[in-house]
């Protein structure tokens, strides 16, 4: 049976847009495993879509979030500048790895995120 590519789009969508929201980030732990459980996405489409929905729902959790708290900008721009590295080198070389050893490692960082909380 197909599944419906729209409802599994939005409905992934949604629940990214929730968490992320609702925590701060972690809105692209839930888009993996919903895309691939609710849409027809090819594997290797999987992640490059993921990737492209993270910015836009951060910037709608950044405005909603500015509206109601100060944020302290000057904290946040070595992260930045670090994550800017980071996603430069994983944009060029994560094509390089298995999409299977990328689920694999998602995996693992969502069970130790859990863990790490509940603990």
């Amino acid at each position: 049976m197909k599944k419906n590519k729209h409802i599994g789009l939005i409905t992934a969508g949604f629940a990214a847009g929730a968490v992320n929201g609702l925590f701060g980030a972690g809105g692209g732990i839930v888009l993996v495993p919903l895309l691939t459980l609710l849409t027809d996405l090819p594997e290797k489409e999987i992640f490059p879509t993921s990737i492209s929905i993270i910015l836009p729902i951060c910037l709608v959790s950044l405005a909603v979030t500015a509206f109601s708290v100060t944020i302290p900008w000057s904290n946040t721009r070595f992260y930045l500048l670090g994550s800017a590295m980071g996603g430069i080198l994983a944009g060029c070389y994560g094509r390089r790895i298995p999409t299977v050893w990328l689920h694999k490692a998602l995996g693992i960082m969502i069970l130790w995120g859990g863990i790490r909380y509940l603990c």
